[in-house]
């Protein structure tokens, strides 16, 4: 069998050699790694996730928290300052 100039020998020999059942088993092992990688990925990008909306979760509670105290040192009375309606004519 006559090779290209850019093939090697292993590229040339393979392509004379039918398929057999181990290059099959490879084949499947190799779509099997690859569901495990892909699992795997979707499992650290959903506990990224998670670790992101606990954090917000945790700012949004701290930033009320701070409101209300702010609140609570700056009002003296508990009536509001001005008329809820306006006056009538």
């Amino acid at each position: 069998m006559w090779r290209t100039p850019s093939e090697t020998k292993v590229e040339a020999s393979q392509k004379a050699k039918p398929e057999t059942d181990s290059d099959k088993d490879h084949a499947m092992y190799a779509e099997y790694e690859l569901s495990q990688y892909r699992s795997a990925e979707l499992l650290r990008q959903a506990e990224h996730e998670r670790l992101v909306r606990e954090t917000l979760r945790g700012r949004r509670a701290a930033r009320r928290e701070a409101a209300e105290r702010t609140a609570e040192a700056d009002s003296h009375t508990g009536r509001p300052r001005r008329h809820r309606f306006l006056r009538t004519a």
